[in-house]
Order: C-alpha cells, then structure tokens, then sequence
C-alpha cells in the first residue's frame, strides 16, 4: 500500500459568513508540490437523524420540500445541532418530536458518518429509537412545512429500491438501525 499525505494549508479566509451559510477559502499545496488557491469549503453544522420506528413495526418518515433541488423528499427526522450546546442524542429526540410529534424514551447511537467530506465539514450522527409513540403535536420552525408520514418496515428497502426515499443520510440510516434492530 502505497503511503498517501495530507494536503499542507497555506492560508485559510471565512468568504462567506451568514448565519445560515459560511464558506472557507483554503489556499493549499498538494503532495506533488501543486498549489491551489481557491479551495472552498462549505462550514456546516452537526446534523442528528433519528430512525423511528413504532410498535407496529412502522417508521416514521417526515416528507417535505428541498429547495435546492426543488422536490418533495421522504427523509428520517433530522436537524442541525450545535455541539457546545446540545447533545447529538439529544438533539435527534428534539428533532424528532418537533418534527412529527412522535417521543422516544431511549434511543441509541448507530453511527457517525461523513456527509461530504471532500467539501463539508459536517458528521451526521445517527440514531435509533424503538417503540415511539405520538404524544404531542408538531412545532415546526418558521420554514417548515412537514407532512409525517408512516411506512411499514417490510416496505422500506422497495422504496429505496425505487427512488421514493432516496436522501443519503436517511438510506444510510435505515440499512444501519434496521440491522440493529433485529
């Protein structure tokens, strides 16, 4: 196995710093010795999902509009966090019963993974929640427009199968949790 290296940071400049969106500007220099003066990052925070599932053996998915792409997506509950704020754990319960109005007593860790490593900087930290229930109503932030929607376990894998859910983070989810789960 050949030894790979790290690429060297010469400098580094926030380009965009919004709120809702910051961008970092690296200028770098490659092992070949290459240099590359508009590397852009994209700073993203921590995202928590949860895979819900109920007593009936039914996941609770969320379907809502994504502007970026201008679609309608069936995705797990999920949402930004900030880790010097709140736990993953605790978000992805926040989340969730926020989002659908579903709550879980105990959930556990799936994974941590990468979204876009080559351009973001953010993990998705996954979790699974067996036994939820509805016991409140949504509260929904000011861009939100959110239908929950239940799916049996045994219909999952077909949807992904045939594109119905097809977000990254969520089909990594599900072939995760559902695996834990039995």
């Amino acid at each position: 196995m050949q030894k790979l290296k790290k690429w060297k940071l010469l400098q580094s400049k926030l380009v965009l710093n919004h709120p809702w969106c910051q961008v970092r500007q690296d200028e770098i220099i490659l092992p070949t010795g290459k240099i590359i003066d508009d590397y852009f990052v994209h700073i993203k925070p921590e995202v928590a999902l949860i895979l819900a599932i109920t007593t009936n053996q039914e996941i609770v998915f969320v379907r809502q509009y994504r502007h970026a792409v201008e679609d309608f997506f069936i995705e797990l509950p999920a949402g930004n966090f900030d880790p010097n704020q709140e736990s993953a754990e605790i978000a992805a319960k926040r989340e969730l019963e926020e989002e659908t109005g579903y709550t879980a007593k105990k959930i556990k860790k799936v994974a941590t993974l990468y979204d876009r490593p080559s351009k973001d900087t953010n993990q998705l930290h996954l979790f699974l929640a067996e036994n939820v229930m509805k016991t409140s109503e949504q509260q929904l932030d000011i861009t939100e427009e959110i239908e929950v929607i239940l799916i049996p376990v045994e219909s999952v894998l077909e949807k992904i199968i045939q594109g119905e859910i097809c977000v990254a983070g969520s089909v990594a989810a599900l072939f995760l949790g559902l695996n834990l789960s039995r």
